[in-house]
């Protein structure tokens, strides 16, 4: 239940994190982005700061996507 969760937590982290960053990108690219940012934020995030819970699944998704797109624009989209 909890990674199910994550991804669709991660689905709305990638289009908070996509226009966080002031980006336009396709709606596949927003969800992959943010459900791998979900899952390595959230679950990095939830271990460290379990006291938080939840929440720290929502920070640490965001958290992900952002650090995702940001390898993506420095290295993938030159």
């Amino acid at each position: 239940m909890g990674i199910i969760f994550l991804i669709i937590i991660g689905a709305a982290a990638g289009f908070l994190a996509t226009r966080i960053m002031g980006l336009e990108m396709d709606i596949i690219t927003t969800v992959v982005i943010g459900i791998a940012g979900a899952l390595i934020g959230g679950l990095v995030l939830r271990m460290l700061l379990a006291v938080m819970g939840m929440m720290a699944g929502l920070v640490g998704a965001v958290l992900g996507a952002l650090v995702l797109i940001w390898l993506w624009q420095l290295y993938l989209k030159r």
